[in-house]
């Protein structure tokens, strides 16, 4: 459900930063599930990878929003579809 819910805001909504927070919200989903699996199957695996997943997305979130907060500093009003244009 929460997969499903990140997905929606990601496709509706324009703004980098919530675009940022709904994937964020799809991984965190995908977590859930692993740790929900691992928890029924008794495997400690899932938890592993979801571990690594948190270790990940938290470089991730570094990343993005250093360079959300950039590009919304040089543009207060900025969309993804101004940042389209930005392609080389």
């Amino acid at each position: 459900m929460l997969f499903l819910i990140g997905g929606t805001g990601l496709l509706v909504r324009r703004n980098p930063l919530i675009m940022l927070m709904c994937v964020e919200l799809m991984l965190n989903g995908v977590n859930l599930s692993f740790i929900a699996f691992a928890d029924r199957f008794g495997d400690v695996h899932g938890h592993t990878v979801v571990l690594f997943v948190l270790v990940v997305a938290a470089a991730e979130v570094v990343v993005g929003l250093g360079l959300v907060v950039a590009v919304l500093r040089a543009s207060p009003r900025a969309t993804a579809d101004d940042l389209s244009a930005l392609k080389g």
